[in-house]
């Protein structure tokens, strides 16, 4: 069961009017074309583990529930290609030797991520397991690139994900996910990895930054989550109608309403965080979750069900009763940072 959620952004918004004179854009064109208003940067010196560990420590902070046994990181930006992120945060947060590994789904991440947990704890291995999904997309950003440069902000969301009994709120009721590796190349960083290494070229400088072919993911996204959103409400027997709150990965404002609109969500019940900090990967949804418990949105009981899509290709969609109300809310506007957790 999904037991408690919390957000964290870094530094202050970075809105559309601060965006690079030279990409040519205003805040209308970019409001029309994605639906985000503003985002966050991480700044220097701050990674991604830096993120997952402001989120998680939050989240963790004045729990009096079991110990974590184990600690999953979604990421597609760890802090090195070599070792993994999560050892390091589960050490950052205090929880020993316990078991701690990332895992690389992109944007659908969190809701892998839910699934493996699920499984773990599911299996009698576990009994709590700390889920993270953060991502710095701004180191990897071609300077020259406005396409992925007004889309994409730096953000961490966390999760415990704990046995529990059906029935109970904040069930996790089913999954679906899939993925197609014949379009791997649609979203991308070229270089750094074994296969660029192996060609015995030097690495051009280009490749270093994240490259994604818009217009070709935005369609396999929208048909991908559609898909995925359809075969799980079949599987939970749920009508559209019957789903309280709809939340989509927060790529960008026109998937979200197509998404919505074929699977037949009206936009009154789809939660929307990314006005106000753009694409955060891996971390999109446990945000927006956070987010909506803030404002008092979601209810316990209510039927929630999440979709994502991501590079790979990667895709995956999750039901779940939600847990509860807001336990601890706290902001702060002049660090432009935030964490809800909902217990």
């Amino acid at each position: 069961m999904l037991e408690s959620v919390a957000g964290w952004v870094p530094g202050e918004p970075v809105g559309n009017e601060r965006l690079p004179a030279d990409w040519g854009v205003d805040d209308a064109w970019v409001r029309r074309r994605t639906g985000i208003g503003s985002r966050h940067r991480a700044g220097p010196g701050v990674a991604t583990g830096d993120l997952a560990y402001a989120a998680a420590s939050r989240l963790l902070e004045g729990s009096t529930a079991s110990p974590v046994d184990a600690v999953v990181l979604a990421t597609a930006t760890p802090d090195h290609l070599c070792p993994g992120t999560a050892p390091a945060l589960a050490a950052r947060l205090g929880l020993g030797t316990v078991p701690a590994l990332d895992i690389a789904a992109v944007c659908s991440g969190f809701v892998y991520g839910l699934a493996l947990c699920h499984g773990l704890i599911a299996s009698g291995f576990y009994g709590r397991i700390l889920l993270v999904g953060a991502d710095v997309y701004s180191t990897w950003l071609d300077p020259d690139d406005r396409s992925a440069g007004v889309v994409f902000g730096d953000g961490a969301g966390a999760a415990l994900v704990a046995a529990g009994h059906t029935g109970d709120p904040g069930e996790l009721l089913a999954f679906d996910l899939g993925s197609d590796g014949s379009g791997y190349d649609l979203i991308t960083v070229p270089g750094g990895g074994a296969r660029a290494r192996a060609d015995g070229k030097p690495p051009a400088p280009q490749d270093a930054y994240f490259r994604m072919q818009g217009g070709t993911v935005y369609q396999h996204a929208v048909e991908r989550m559609t898909g995925s959103c359809r075969t799980l409400l079949e599987r939970v027997g749920w009508q559209p109608a019957e789903v309280d709150h709809f939340v989509p990965h927060q790529a960008n404002a026109r998937i979200l309403r197509a998404v919505a609109d074929r699977v037949g969500i009206g936009p009154q019940r789809c939660v929307t965080h990314l006005e106000r900090v753009g694409n955060t990967g891996a971390a999109s949804i446990p945000l927006a979750l956070a987010d909506a418990a803030g404002r008092g949105v979601l209810h316990r009981g209510d039927r929630v069900l999440l979709t994502a899509f991501g590079g790979g290709l990667t895709w995956g969609s999750a039901a779940l009763r939600w847990p509860g109300t807001p336990q601890t809310i706290s902001t702060d506007s002049t660090e432009g940072t935030q964490h809800v957790a909902v217990r």
